[in-house]
């Protein structure tokens, strides 16, 4: 990947004479199976990208509890595009019905529901996948409706090694889609929206005014190129050392795992136990984990992590969460 970065033929991206991001843009538009691409520097940028070319100020967007607007992006939406977020379903994923319950009835008075986002894996849920039986069936019923519709596919190469399904076919239903190159991929930076022609030339318009417009951008597509050639198959990796992590802490009694999917695996402690707690011992290890909850632990696999590290990981969470267990007992005693 390197060498494709000091190799990349570049030019002035702004002026749309990057070679090696009009390369990336063409590959990614096909691939996901979109007319055209914006390379745009993240995940962030894409999807609020998204949300302000299907908006209006005042308008309402439906998404998964946790999504990853709502949690990791700054409140941007509501300072950007003037949106508010309604919530539907549990744990991230939600049926055209749980879509439905939350679509507000016509009336100047209440905010107008004109876009949905789905994010597929589900980052907070813990790499679940997003059903596409329900996508979809919501797709369909948002259509009928004059609503737009998202996909936040950050990891959707990882729900496609997971599930069979193409990217493609994955992001079919959508108006857009928001794709990363980092994460499992492993490139250093990027991310690109997919949509239709007239879409991608509005946001390209945006990410300037937002100051997102790059110039010998190549040499961060080049890297991109390389992880979509070489790092997407080797996913299924990443998914194997998740699970063999999760197998390892079965036994642990003060903490549960729920189901692995893919790649993120989620850590449910005891109400004595506070994650940030085990995260800094953990990190005193030698171990980056984060705390997504005050009693949850979230961990994720990826191209440089190794079944060896897994284990050694695992070993240091296991010894790190007993200790914290007899801390809270002696507290109680």
């Amino acid at each position: 990947m390197r060498r494709a970065i000091a190799e990349a033929e570049v030019g002035d991206d702004v002026f749309g004479e990057d070679p090696s991001v009009r390369a990336l843009e063409e590959e990614v538009g096909e691939i996901v199976g979109k007319a055209a691409a914006l390379f745009v520097s993240s995940g962030t940028m894409g999807n609020q990208l998204a949300i302000a070319c299907h908006t209006r100020p005042g308008d309402e967007v439906i998404v998964g509890e946790g999504a990853h607007p709502i949690w990791y992006e700054s409140g941007a939406a509501a300072a950007l595009s003037g949106v508010q977020f309604a919530v539907a379903g549990r744990g991230g994923l939600f049926t055209s019905g749980e879509m439905l319950e939350v679509i507000k009835p016509d009336g100047y008075y209440y905010p107008r529901t004109s876009l949905v986002c789905v994010e597929n894996t589900h980052n907070r849920a813990g790499g679940r996948i997003f059903p596409q039986r329900d996508v979809v069936d919501l797709c369909q019923v948002a259509r009928a409706r004059g609503i737009a519709t998202h996909l936040d596919g950050a990891r959707i190469w990882n729900a496609s090694v997971a599930t069979g399904h193409t990217v493609a076919e994955l992001a079919h239903p959508f108006d857009t889609a928001s794709v990363c190159f980092s994460k499992g991929l492993g490139a250093p930076v990027g991310s690109a929206l997919v949509g239709s022609r007239e879409t991608i030339e509005k946001a390209r318009r945006l990410r300037k005014m937002w100051g997102g417009g790059m110039r010998q951008a190549g040499i961060l597509a080049a890297a991109a190129r390389y992880a979509l050639s070489h790092h997407r198959a080797r996913l299924a990796e990443d998914h194997e050392n998740a699970r063999a992590f999760a197998a390892l802490l079965a036994d642990v009694d003060a903490a549960r795992v729920p189901p692995v999917e893919t790649n993120i695996v989620n850590v449910e402690l005891s109400q004595s136990i506070l994650a940030e707690e085990v995260a800094r011992a953990c990190h005193r290890s030698g171990i980056a984990l984060n705390a997504s909850a005050p009693h949850r632990l979230r961990v994720v696999t990826h191209l440089d992590v190794s079944r060896t590290e897994v284990e050694v990981a695992a070993k240091i969470l296991r010894n790190a969460i007993h200790e914290a267990s007899d801390r809270a007992a002696t507290v109680r005693a």
